[in-house]
C-alpha cells in the first residue's frame, strides 16, 4: 500500500522539509506549483499542502503522515500527533504589548489578544487560569494593537526586531517552544511507515554526527577510547608501524574539533573528520 505523506508547499518549513526527504532517497518536486508527485520506486506519494492545514488531513485519515509544525498541530485541535522531532523551523511564541505597560502573565486578565494562534493561546490562558478575550488574525498581527483591535498580541518571536519596530515588546514566559515534527493519525503508525522512519532519522543522526579516523600507539590506546567512546565503540585495525593502531569512531559534529584536540594532545596523529551522509543505527 502506498504511503501518502503531507510536506509543506510554502513558508519557513517548506524547504527544510524537502530537503531532508530528497536527503532520506524519495524524489521531490521540481516545480513549486506541482501539488502532487508519486515516488513509484519508494511507493510513496507527497503532497504539497498549506502548512496550517497538514495536521487536519492526518488526523482525518485522509493521508497517513506529514511533516509540519508543533505549534500548527496544537493549534488545529486535530486527531493528530507527534511522533517525531526533525530538528529545525524553531520558533518561540511570547506575548507581547505596548513597551513598559505589561510585565507579567496576570496582567492579561480582560484584556483583548490577537494572535494566529488561538487554539494555543487560549489553551495556554486556560492552563494558567487567565481570562481575556482571544481573536484571530492572520498575517502580521502586529498592527492591531495600533489600531485598538487589541491591547495585546501572542506571536512567533524571533530576533524581535519587527515588535520593536511597532514600539512593543515581549512579556511573561515562553507560550510554547515549536519545531517542525513528523505526525501521524492519532499515534497510529500506517503500514511501511518504519521504514519511512527510519529514512528521515538516519539522516537526522548523519547531520548530528560525523566520522573521525585516526591513527594511535596502542599504549593510549585506552586514553583516547575514553575521550571519543562512539555510538557502538570504536573500530581498532592494526597497522604496519609496530605498537600503532587505526581507530575509526561516531562521535558527535558539535565539539569534534576540540576533540581532535584532544586526541592529538594525547599522541593521536592522521586525524580525519568525514562527512556522514546517511545511517541506520
Amino acid at each position: 500500500m502506498t504511503l501518502r505523506i503531507a510536506v509543506p508547499n510554502k513558508g519557513a518549513l517548506s524547504q527544510a522539509a524537502t530537503d531532508i526527504l530528497r536527503e532520506s532517497g524519495y524524489r521531490q518536486r521540481s516545480d513549486s506549483k506541482e501539488l502532487a508527485l508519486v515516488d513509484t520506486e519508494n511507493d510513496v506519494e507527497f503532497f504539497y499542502l498549506r502548512p496550517r492545514d497538514i495536521a487536519l488531513y492526518v488526523g482525518e485519515g485522509t493521508l497517513d503522515v506529514g511533516i509540519t509544525g508543533r505549534d500548527l498541530l496544537l493549534d488545529s485541535g486535530a486527531k493528530a500527533a507527534e511522533v517525531m522531532n526533525l530538528g529545525f523551523g524553531r520558533s518561540r511564541f511570547h506575548f507581547a504589548g505596548p513597551a513598559g505597560r505589561y510585565s507579567s502573565l496576570e496582567d492579561l486578565h480582560g484584556l483583548r489578544i490577537a494572535t494566529s494562534y488561538v487554539g494555543v493561546v487560549e489553551d495556554y490562558l486556560f492552563r494558567h487560569g487567565i481570562e481575556a478575550t482571544v481573536t484571530r488574525l492572520d498575517g502580521a498581527v502586529e498592527t492591531s494593537i495600533q489600531l485598538g483591535v487589541a491591547d495585546v498580541i501572542a506571536d512567533v518571536v524571533e530576533t524581535g526586531s519587527t515588535l520593536r519596530a511597532a514600539g512593543l515588546a515581549t512579556f511573561g514566559e515562553v507560550i510554547l517552544d515549536s519545531h517542525a515534527v513528523l505526525i501521524t493519525r492519532g499515534g497510529e503508525v500506517p503500514d511501511d511507515f518504519e521504514i519511512f522512519r527510519r529514512r528521515v532519522e538516519g539522516v537526522l543522526v548523519a547531520r548530528s554526527y560525523v566520522m573521525m579516523d585516526y591513527d594511535i600507539e596502542e599504549s593510549n590506546l585506552d586514553r583516547a577510547t575514553e575521550l571519543a567512546p562512539g555510538r557502538e565503540g570504536p573500530t581498532i585495525s592494526p597497522l604496519g608501524k609496530a605498537g600503532w593502531v587505526a581507530v575509526r569512531v561516531m562521535v558527535p559534529r558539535a565539539g569534534s574539533q576540540r576533540l581532535m584536540d584532544d586526541l592529538y594532545s594525547i599522541g593521536a596523529r592522521a586525524i580525519l573528520l568525514t562527512d556522514i551522509h546517511a545511517c541506520r543505527l
